[in-house]
Parts: C-alpha cells; structure tokens; sequence
C-alpha cells in the first residue's frame, strides 16, 4: 500500500520543497519537508521514512552524497531531483543507488506517478524496513514504535499515554469490533466497571485528534449495541 507512507522532501529550495510537500499531501501521503541532510538526519531519528525525495543541487552535502548514506542504511525509496537534462546525473545517481530521477521543472503529476511506482517496488517484497511500524488513522500517522502520533505535514500531535495505549490496541487489531470491556482491558489493564464510559470520552477526543470529520467519524467507528472498530486506509478530503 502507498498511500499513507511517509515521504521526506529534501531541498534547500523553500518554494520548491513546500510546493512539493503540499502536493503530495494532498494525495494521501504523510511528508516532511527539510532543507538539507542535517535536517534528514535529524528528522529520522524522531520517525522512519519509506522515500526521500532529494534535490541533487544543495550546498554543502549534496543529493548524491545523502542518497549513497541513505541506501547503505537500509531499504527506502529514493529519488533524486536534478536541473541536469543531460543525463549525468542520472548516470551517478542510479550508481549510488537512487530509484529513480526527475529533471525541473518538472510536471508535479510526473512526480506523483514516480513516487507511486518506487513505493510499489520497495514494497513489494514486505513492509519496508524504514517504516518504523506506521499506521494511518484518519489524518494522522501513529508510530507504534516510538509511542508518537503526527499530522500527516509530519507535526507532531500530543497524545496521553492512555490514548496512545487506546490506538495501539485498535491498531492491531483492525476491521475488529471491540467491546468497552475488552478497551478497558487491552488500554489500560483493568475490568470495567458498571456504567464506565471513560472509554466514551477518550475515544471522543480522540476522534478530534485523528478525524477529518469528528462528528462523522471514519477511522474509529461505533458499532451501535456492540462498541467501537478501528477502519486503517481512510483517506483525508483534500
């Protein structure tokens, strides 16, 4: 699956790097914009990435140079921009080990399709190692690994350690119905008692964390008479 993953745009190019963020963004995918490694580096230590996006053309380290440390840390997606229409830079970027390459300016609608493609290839044979266990919920990304939760422009979104406790069990548990009772179990590792609705509330205010629509959840739906279900994959209206 693509849509959800988390992108890193790479370029010292504000206009081009936020152009390119918001674009992806608006197709479903999570994204950080950063302006150079330090910034990558610094970004992947807090969440994985499953593809960078990385301008060739930056000072100081440069896109091929952070696209060779990339690829010898592991399976992720790479693709290099380059105002180079000659065909250099391609040659050397493949050598290193990029996925792919698109020379400015370039068709936003290209880039998408390219972006698509790689993800489907570094998917391909399981979860990529860089995805760092990710869910998508709603307009949000839950990291199981790291107890953190992010908008999908990468910000993060403050949770309680009960809340994430909450998404953590409907997140493995998807497409499920679950009871108050078995919530209260698996989120907090205690029996309901009569007329509890703790649940209740947390799950509200959950739902305006990670909702498009709280009033018409999508992600975290009521089953009437039986309790909740966690639906991965909803898209946000962009």
């Amino acid at each position: 699956m693509t849509g959800g993953a988390h992108i890193a745009v790479v370029d010292d190019d504000v206009d081009v790097r936020e152009t390119v963020a918001e674009y992806l963004m608006r197709h479903g995918f999570a994204v950080s914009a950063v302006d150079g490694g330090a910034a990558l580096r610094a970004l992947m230590a807090e969440r994985a990435i499953d593809l960078a996006v990385l301008d060739i053309n930056m000072p100081g380290e440069d896109g091929l140079t952070i696209a060779r440390a990339l690829r010898a840390a592991g399976p992720v997606g790479i693709i290099l921009l380059t105002a180079n229409s000659d065909g250099v830079d391609k040659v050397v970027g493949l050598e290193v080990g990029a996925d792919d390459y698109v020379t400015k300016p370039f068709d936003p609608r290209e880039l998408l399709a390219r972006v698509r493609s790689v993800l489907r290839r570094v998917a391909a044979p399981g979860p990529p190692a860089t995805l760092g266990r990710e869910v998508r919920v709603g307009r949000c990304m839950i990291n199981l690994d790291t107890r953190q939760l992010f908008a999908l422009d990468g910000s993060p979104v403050p949770v309680t350690a009960m809340e994430f406790d909450l998404l953590r069990a409907f997140c493995e548990r998807p497409n499920r119905v679950l009871t108050r009772d078995q919530l209260l179990d698996l989120a907090h590792g205690k029996d309901m008692e009569p007329f509890d609705r703790s649940i209740d509330t947390r799950i509200a205010r959950l739902r305006q964390k990670v909702e498009v629509s709280p009033e018409h959840p999508a992600a975290i739906r009521t089953v009437r008479g039986s309790g909740y279900m966690f639906v991965p994959g909803i898209e946000p209206d962009c």
